[in-house]
């Protein structure tokens, strides 16, 4: 099992320090770093910024958001970042929600995974040089009684096949995500409860294509916090936790809500989306409980993370992503530190 970590959204409030996590974590051997976006930093710029000044490490979008560019555009970026890291680039796409989608890109959140599948063929073949023409449901290339004709990518990839990640979250996402793509990018997850609510789903699509799981990289997202106190640690994540189950979607489209049910927090998942909806924040990450948060994070001392990280491994994890939490920039890096000494101790490095 390899180690990354997760820089999150620039502009969170970590922005002077995350640079220098980077370079920590390329310093210490971690294998990728991620960036997101939602409505603010985009992924792009950030990755550039970091892979300029970093040497080893990867750089992977977790995600760039389907709505927001079209795909010869995000094969055009992956292509230009790819030769300008040396070949250490990652694509990482996902359809974002109805929300952001809708609102923020004036894109309809509809047929999800029809469009990423397109998408996704398109991604793939602009980058193999070819001349690009496709004709689908949600893109024709070219447009048909006009002026386009087929053209191709003038940008060489430092690779022939650079890895395509793919953010998911539901079984039918999951499932297409195992037979199209290089590695699924997985939040809130739960070692005791990944087989049944990822990795069989992505299993399932592998099979369909005629694939193992051998050399698909299964790559969930942690929060990271080391010190004694369990429960003060995860009290931490709380309204991080009730932001994701509670207000990010819709009461009847909440992807994050609906994983929750499905790890045996129906309830809970209720209460929290309730109170959140109804604008009591406070009240919402306080009804989330304290077992999902430690099931769903790497909590307490080195000893504690390192059996976690061995239970992470024997469900199939491939990738462990970390997001090092702290209130300076010393205690992200002691977080860091504390990563790579759990793996060693693990017996997982």
């Amino acid at each position: 099992m390899r180690l990354g970590i997760n820089l999150g959204y620039w502009g969170a409030g970590m922005d002077g320090d995350n640079l220098a996590v980077a370079q920590e974590a390329d310093r210490l051997g971690y294998d990728v770093c991620w960036a997101a976006e939602a409505y603010g930093s985009d992924a792009p710029t950030v990755l550039t910024w970091v892979a300029a000044q970093t040497e080893r490490i990867d750089v992977g979008s977790a995600i760039m958001q389907i709505p927001a560019r079209q795909p010869a555009m995000t094969a055009m970026t992956a292509a230009t970042l790819d030769s300008l890291s040396g070949g250490r680039f990652r694509l990482g796409l996902g359809v974002s929600g109805p929300q952001v989608s809708e609102g923020w890109y004036g894109v309809k959140f509809d047929k999800p995974l029809a469009r990423t599948r397109e998408y996704v063929e398109i991604v793939r073949k602009a980058m193999t040089r070819e001349r690009l023409s496709y004709d689908g449901e949600h893109w024709t290339l070219p447009l048909p009684g006009g002026p386009g004709k087929p053209i191709k990518l003038t940008v060489h990839p430092e690779r022939e096949h650079i890895p395509l990640y793919i953010a998911a979250i539901g079984p039918k996402n999951l499932q297409q995500t195992g037979e199209i793509a290089d590695g699924a990018l997985l939040i809130f997850p739960s070692a005791d409860h990944l087989e049944e609510t990822a990795i069989t789903h992505i299993r399932a699509g592998r099979e369909k294509a005629g694939k193992t799981m051998d050399g698909f990289d299964v790559c969930p997202t942690l929060p990271l916090a080391v010190g004694d106190d369990v429960t003060g640690l995860a009290d931490m994540f709380r309204p991080y936790t009730a932001l994701y189950v509670g207000g990010m979607g819709s009461r009847k489209q909440n992807f994050y809500n609906q994983l929750a049910q499905r790890m045996g927090y129906e309830k809970e998942a209720a209460e929290i989306q309730d109170k959140y909806l109804s604008g009591d924040k406070a009240g919402a990450a306080a009804a989330v409980p304290h077992q999902l948060i430690d099931q769903t994070a790497l909590l307490g001392p080195v000893e504690r993370i390192a059996e976690r990280m061995q239970a992470y491994a024997a469900a199939g994890v491939t990738t462990l992503t970390l997001a090092p939490a702290g209130f300076t920039l010393d205690e992200r890096l002691a977080a860091l530190r504390a990563g790579t000494e759990a793996m060693e101790r693990a017996g997982l490095a």
